[in-house]
């Protein structure tokens, strides 16, 4: 029996799975976490065969904890699992030990043969993916890792943005100062940025603003 943990925030993401899956005998879905840090309470005590990652969670980027579960766990098989086909984004997964890849539009028979390819130690990646990679390639720009934003940290980037300040963010958004300025010092180093204006100005070069 292959064991499955599926790591998505969205509802119908988790269900749409679920449904895929429930006819296949082989396959068990051990268990369905909303957050990276559900996600590493489950792994602390359970080891599936099988992840399936959102790269985008509201506590975590899907890159980092990627990474931080292939620290300690060797043995589970890693798809990232997203609505984002970015070549950067492929790559950076990839480098963090995912064993694959695809979007959040596939059909039944993809997400069977992804759970199935690297259940054989292979790397799978969906076509739309595997053309962005090479597209990268061919073009002369090797992987170089996009930053991934969690969906707060995104929120944030705006309303900066907008020039508010960390406690009128705070205020706005109904969080601690400590909270904001939090997800602030993750923006800076995500985009290895030392001041607003050079986050905003990086931000904005890579189509995030």
């Amino acid at each position: 029996m292959t064991k499955i943990l599926i790591i998505d925030d969205h509802p119908l993401v988790r269900d749409g799975i679920k449904t895929m899956l429930k006819d296949e005998p082989s396959l068990q879905i051990v268990g369905a976490s909303k957050t990276a840090a559900e996600a590493l309470d489950f792994l602390a005590t359970e080891i599936p065969d099988i992840i399936l990652l959102d790269i985008s969670l509201p506590d975590m980027d899907g890159l980092q904890l990627c990474e931080k579960i292939r620290a300690t766990n060797k043995y589970s098989k890693i798809i990232g699992l997203t609505s984002t086909n970015e070549a950067g984004i492929i790559t950076g997964l990839l480098q963090r030990g995912g064993d694959g890849y695809v979007l959040k539009n596939m059909e039944r028979s993809e997400l069977l043969e992804s759970i199935h390819t690297v259940l054989k130690n292979k790397v799978y990646l969906s076509a739309a993916a595997n053309d962005k990679v090479l597209e990268q390639f061919q073009n002369g720009k090797p992987g170089k890792n996009s930053a991934v934003l969690t969906r707060r940290e995104k929120e944030i980037l705006l309303l900066l943005a907008d020039g508010l300040n960390g406690p009128q963010i705070a205020e706005k958004l109904f969080l601690s100062p400590l909270t904001v300025e939090t997800h602030r010092k993750n923006l800076f180093r995500k985009f290895n940025a030392h001041s607003v204006q050079l986050l905003l100005k990086i931000a904005r070069e890579n189509g995030l603003l």
